[in-house]
């Protein structure tokens, strides 16, 4: 009966949690697929540990925790080093329908860019809306590593994004110069052609 009554509880805890705990996973790794197996895994991980973890006040901030561990542990194995250089650079298609503007996917373009940690402190700090103290706790390390990988990231998504602003302007600047079709038409008229 109790391990009917723990398996009841982690259901509900895991309905409940599991689209915020995907959004998370994706911002971390910029693929749904590999959100969705990073949940997968931190999920399982708590599951081994529910009985203890039932009575922890901040049930929430421990989940995140192994979320992002499990995605940081990826990144330095083998296969996540594999992964990283296998990947195009190309930005997968939300797994949901609906409007995806071009700033977000310039966005989370820029956020697969950064590097695993900074990454994990920028949206733990911005997504999250952790605390500096908070986000040390969750990646195990200092404030001042918290504050220097937060800005570093910062800094290079500011840089990357004004790239790509000026290569947006330059795109649009390139098109305006094309000749409209109607210029390219001929100036006598072709035999057959349609008036």
């Amino acid at each position: 009966m109790a391990k009917q009554t723990r398996d009841a509880e982690f259901t509900e805890f895991v309905a409940a949690r599991a689209p915020w705990l995907r959004k998370v996973a994706y911002l971390l790794c910029g693929d749904w697929h590999r959100a969705d197996d990073l949940v997968q895994e931190a999920v399982t991980k708590l599951y081994v540990r529910w009985s203890r973890l039932s009575r922890l006040e901040n049930l929430d901030g421990y989940a995140r925790t192994v979320l992002v561990n499990t995605f940081l542990a990826e990144q330095r194995s083998p296969w996540g080093r594999w992964a990283a250089r296998r990947r195009t650079g190309a930005v997968p298609e939300p797994a949901a329908a609906g409007p995806d503007l071009d700033l977000s996917v310039d966005l989370r373009r820029a956020l697969a860019a950064l590097p695993p940690r900074q990454r994990a402190t920028v949206v733990l700090r911005h997504y999250c809306d952790l605390t500096v103290e908070q986000t040390a706790a969750a990646l195990g390390c200092s404030t001042g590593n918290v504050k220097s990988q937060t800005s570093r990231g910062l800094d290079a998504l500011r840089r990357s994004l004004d790239q790509q602003d000026r290569r947006d302007r330059q795109h649009r600047q390139d098109r305006t110069d094309l000749p409209h079709l109607r210029d390219l038409r001929p100036a006598v008229p072709v035999e057959g052609a349609a008036k």
